[in-house]
């Protein structure tokens, strides 16, 4: 039983882990983002990402390096999650 949550907690951390790497993708074609797939991901994806925001500017003004952080904290959460649920094993 805790060997499909966990295999189901892996797959819900990489299907987020896509889903911020195409929303970020999409921001160099803003065209994309005012479509229906857009605007679910920006609806899904925004609140992880807006606190990373507040907290690492761009640099020179125009790279965003913020989702990089995003994408490497949310790695974090998943292993120390993952070590916690294998603990229980």
């Amino acid at each position: 039983m805790l060997a499909e949550v966990i295999t189901i907690v892996q797959y819900l951390f990489q299907i987020y882990f896509y889903m911020i790497i195409v929303y970020v993708l999409m921001s160099w074609l803003p065209n994309l983002r005012e479509n229906f797939i857009g605007e679910l991901l920006a609806k899904l994806v925004e609140p992880y990402l807006s606190p990373f925001r507040r907290f690492i500017p761009p640099i020179f003004g125009m790279l965003d390096i913020s989702p990089i952080v995003a994408l490497f904290v949310l790695q974090l959460a998943e292993q120390g999650l993952l070590t916690i649920l294998f603990r229980l094993l």
